[in-house]
């Protein structure tokens, strides 16, 4: 058995709170049903022992005045540093279990192990037989993990399945419900990190982001979308193919349509939380053709013999 001093990292002067938290951190980072490190069970077990004597001020002073040794023997001259069985001996050291000096419930000296594994994984540890430090078994609720998936705006009207990555190391299939909107999350039930004996498993919280459209901005539960129209559309007026969500659908453009229009169709916007749809709200963008020179001369004739005067009303 190394120095408990050494185990825990801790100077000879140390004060007593000092050396809990060194333990409490050691404790819980080689913990058995905490650490994946294949030798963390003889690093938990020494780092108990340690404690054991340098947890109980009585104890810590008679090692430190060499009248117990590292493993809390009692030291005799006339070499019966080897016995085992006296005061303060753990028999069950070698089987992974701690006395605390020998009292039962794990307290002894002013401290006690239960409490601080209590507090270290958040639940009442239970009270075993004396040699307990092996046995306080907390169960500990598995840890949430986070995850995010994207998604097109017709997904979030359809609903969609998609495959998503945990940090755990798995892929699950998961199910987006119609009408999710942006930034809200998704929870898995026991996809997160295992429980601590027997406990539940965490959940995985999946963000869903929904990808930005290249035509349609969401306002609430409508679309809106700005329509290129020509000139001759605006004028004559025309039925015109609009893009949707579920793809193409026809339109009628009423003759004498200004540029800056609105037109409305019903049902092609986003999912409402009464299951319902918003509306399509197309703006129309009269835009002129590349070569006006003719356009010109045409606009020129009509300026002359068919003024008027758009912004009256703003005189």
């Amino acid at each position: 058995m190394r120095d408990p001093y050494t185990v825990l990292g801790v100077a000879k002067g140390a004060g007593q709170d000092d050396i809990k938290k060194a333990f409490r951190r050691l404790a819980k980072k080689y913990h058995p049903d905490q650490s994946t490190d294949p030798k963390a069970k003889d690093r938990f077990a020494e780092v108990g022992a340690a404690y054991e004597i340098l947890g109980d001020e009585k104890r810590r002073g008679q090692f430190d005045r060499g009248e117990i040794d590292a493993e809390g023997k009692p030291r005799f001259q006339g070499g019966f540093e080897g016995f085992s069985g006296g005061a303060g001996g753990r028999g069950g050291f070698d089987n992974f279990e701690f006395n605390f000096g020998g009292a039962r419930g794990g307290r002894a000296g002013g401290f006690d192990a239960a409490d601080i594994f209590a507090d270290l994984f958040g639940g009442a540890a239970p009270r075993g037989r004396a040699g307990g430090f092996g046995q306080q078994r907390t169960a500990v609720r598995g840890e949430d993990v986070q995850a995010a998936t994207t998604i097109t705006l017709a997904e979030s009207v359809h609903g969609a399945t998609k495959r998503v990555s945990l940090p755990t190391g798995r892929t699950l299939e998961v199910s987006v419900p119609p009408g999710i909107e942006d930034g809200k999350s998704i929870r898995l039930k026991a996809q997160g990190q295992p429980g601590v004996n027997g406990a539940p498993a965490g959940d995985a919280i999946v963000t869903v982001t929904i990808a930005r459209h290249p035509h349609f901005r969401a306002d609430g539960a409508d679309l809106r979308l700005d329509l290129p129209i020509t000139l001759y559309e605006a004028v004559l007026g025309a039925k015109v193919q609009v893009p949707t969500l579920e793809g193409q659908v026809e339109m009628s453009i009423p003759p004498g349509t200004n540029g800056g229009r609105t037109l409305r169709l019903r049902g092609k916007g986003l999912l409402t939380p009464a299951k319902t749809r918003g509306d399509l709200l197309v703006a129309l963008r009269i835009v002129l053709p590349d070569d006006s020179a003719s356009l010109a001369d045409l606009a020129r004739k009509l300026a002359e013999t068919q003024p008027y005067e758009p912004r009256k009303a703003m005189s």
